[in-house]
């Protein structure tokens, strides 16, 4: 056996040396949010369904998507629309069955489209049978299950009323703290009162969520989304038996009953979470699951500093220990609005880039089921603009369902209200706290209801404006949302100096910013310029006054519907680019050849086109999966011998 080490290792090493190269599937990545109530209704129940999605997966292959992540699937009474699950094994009735889910897999794996699922370990359901048992003294279980849970007996308060242990507030408003009579104690809801928090010092609540990951990725899923991240844990209850207090915030102060209220020092961000990450992270690397990658993502509104702790620990800049490879990266989601000048999305990309830790890929996220839509929250003008600025960075990209076609917010009035987070304020107040005008129905066509459903009433009101965006009109327009990201998307999967190329950023002033994608020392590598118009002055703009190493010339790849100057398969003059407002242009090196016509279904229909394949040749593909594999093997192989 001694003889055999030394080849072994050789092995190892020429063979790692040359698969570092090979991308695995999700680098790069271009991930698609499906919301499964809003995308469609297979079956005229006015909500949309598992067997809607699957109908769906040739229009996501057309748009060269690399997974799917779907919002909450799992069974629920819906108090949070999915996120209070009573059953983490159970898929929800009125989506569909356990086979339609299977249906997904299967047909997703056809199209190779992977399948990520949201994964709410902060809280379950009311309902969920570990709740119902804690709450039970009868049970002969009930102290096992009650502990699953965050329970205080309260302060003494006046007339023996008993109050919280402390003053956290709820994310949905009000106490964090609700008192069951029966068990004369609080219990912990970071949100609603019906998603109690579970409590993940408790080792057999860990296996439980464990095992609820093992259970889905022996189903076939390809990974997870992690909701909530920052609230896994809260401070630890002190030796009087209460909490510590969060500080002021010095916000809403005129709503003390109002989450921004506080600063959540006690209840956000506690040590204990980075190392929880870590752990499921090497549940998606246990031998049974070998063989395929299973990702984490994970959602977090924090800091940039603790956000990049879920990449997993990290010592001297290097990842130590892995966690998450997609920490969903907030900074424009959070940080940048309609009036935000070129400095400061340039400033949010680089507080990211340049603290990224050795290793880790970048990632992009422009919009979410919990914040407005581009076109509403950047002006509708500039939907291909931000498209454009989503898919040229470099790293994992993260688009909302919708944003492909430009999709707007959509106004509910109160009585249509159904989102917690607004119908536990005020008529008068609600819109500012609704989630419902970012989640209406996907808009396929001119039909009643958009295509989405054949139902008399849908979950939401349906778009006014759906006769006038849709994906079918936008598939026929020679210039649409929608081819745009379509070339954009073939740029990102064909082009190397998209995928590995460096970034120079600069602000040309408060209104224009330029960026060059390039492969320094490859003289053979393309070229990628990006130039985006924020406001509404038009510009003639000489690059190489502001990029580095420019050729004469360079052809428009992808042209903002809006542009009146510039079109796709224009040459210009990098001396001289007239840019009008709210525009924003991407330019190759001429020598390269630039994207292919957009896709043209073959009749009016929105279904039946699958998708025209844009990836890497098979060959390469099957190349790829081989040397992974090898690697695998020759590991295994070698930790056997050295045992």
């Amino acid at each position: 056996m001694a003889k055999v080490l030394p080849i072994l290792l050789i092995v190892v090493c020429a063979i790692v040396g040359k698969v570092t190269a090979v991308d695995d599937w999700w680098e790069y990545g271009h991930f698609y949010q499906v919301y499964p109530r809003s995308f469609q209704d297979s079956d005229g129940d006015g909500i949309g369904d598992i067997k809607g999605i699957t109908m769906r997966l040739p229009f996501l292959k057309s748009i060269n998507v690399t997974g799917i992540w779907l919002s909450p699937i799992f069974k629920s009474p819906m108090k949070d629309f999915g996120y209070d699950i009573s059953d983490f094994r159970e898929i929800q009735p009125e989506y569909g069955t356990m086979e339609d889910f299977e249906e997904l897999l299967a047909r997703g794996r056809e199209l190779d489209i992977k399948i990520i699922l949201d994964f709410v370990p902060n809280h379950c359901s009311d309902q969920h049978e570990w709740f119902q048992r804690a709450l039970n003294k009868s049970d002969p279980e009930h102290q096992k299950y009650k502990n699953y849970f965050i329970w205080n007996e309260g302060k003494p308060g006046r007339d023996g009323k008993k109050l919280p242990p402390s003053n956290w507030l709820s994310i949905f408003r009000g106490s964090a703290w609700e008192w069951v009579d029966d068990l004369q104690a609080f219990y912990l809801h970071q949100f609603l009162e019906e998603q109690p928090d579970l409590n993940f010092r408790n080792s057999k609540v860990v296996e439980e969520l464990n095992e609820v990951l093992r259970f889905w990725l022996r189903k076939g899923v390809d990974g997870f989304r992690i909701d909530a991240v920052p609230f896994i844990f809260e401070s630890k209850e002190k030796a009087d038996g209460y909490y510590d207090d969060e500080p002021r915030s010095g916000e809403c102060n005129d709503d003390p009953l109002a989450s921004c209220y506080l600063n959540h020092t006690e209840t956000k961000d506690q040590d204990e979470t980075y190392d929880m990450l870590y752990q499921w992270r090497r549940v998606m690397e246990e031998p049974e699951f070998d063989g395929h990658t299973r990702i984490l993502m994970a959602e977090g509104y924090t800091s940039v500093v603790n956000t990049l702790r879920y990449y997993g620990r990290i010592e001297n800049g290097e990842i130590v220990e892995n966690g998450t490879q997609i920490p969903f990266n907030f900074l424009l989601l959070s940080n940048t609005w309609m009036s935000t000048g070129t400095y400061g999305f340039i400033q949010n990309i680089l507080d990211w880039v340049n603290n990224l830790p050795e290793g880790a890929q970048a990632n992009w996220v422009l919009g979410n089921h919990d914040n407005k839509r581009i076109a509403t929250r950047y002006k509708p003008s500039r939907t291909d603009l931000f498209n454009i600025l989503l898919k040229t960075l470099p790293g994992v990209t993260v688009t909302y369902y919708g944003e492909e076609i430009g999709m707007t917010n959509v106004f509910v009035s109160w009585e249509d209200t159904v989102d917690p987070q607004a119908i536990r304020t005020s008529r008068e107040s609600y819109e500012w706290f609704s989630r419902d005008p970012e989640r209406t129905p996907y808009q396929w066509n001119s039909s009643t209801n958009a295509g989405f459903s054949s139902a008399n009433k849908t979950w939401l009101p349906i778009a006014p404006n759906y006769t006038e965006c849709n994906f079918a009109l936008q598939s026929r327009q020679e210039r649409s949302f929608l081819k745009n990201f379509r070339d954009l998307m073939f740029l990102r999967n064909n082009s190397p100096a998209m995928k590995y190329g460096g970034l120079q950023i600069v602000p040309v002033d408060t209104e224009v910013m330029v960026y060059k994608r390039s492969i320094a020392k490859d003289p053979n590598a393309d070229i990628i310029v990006v130039i985006l118009n924020l406001e509404g002055n038009t510009k003639t703009i000489d690059l190489n006054a502001h990029l580095d190493a420019l050729p004469k010339e360079m052809t428009v790849a992808v042209a903002s519907i809006h542009s009146e100057e510039l079109v796709k398969g224009q040459t210009v003059y990098t001396s001289a680019v007239k840019v009008t407002p709210d525009v924003g242009i991407v330019l190759i090196d001429k020598k390269t050849t630039s994207p292919k016509p957009s896709f043209k279904p073959d009749s009016d229909s929105d279904h039946e086109t699958e998708a025209e394949p844009v990836s890497a040749p098979s060959f390469v593909n099957r190349t790829k999966k081989f040397f992974r594999n090898l690697v695998k093997t020759v590991k295994k192989i070698f930790s056997k011998v050295w045992l």
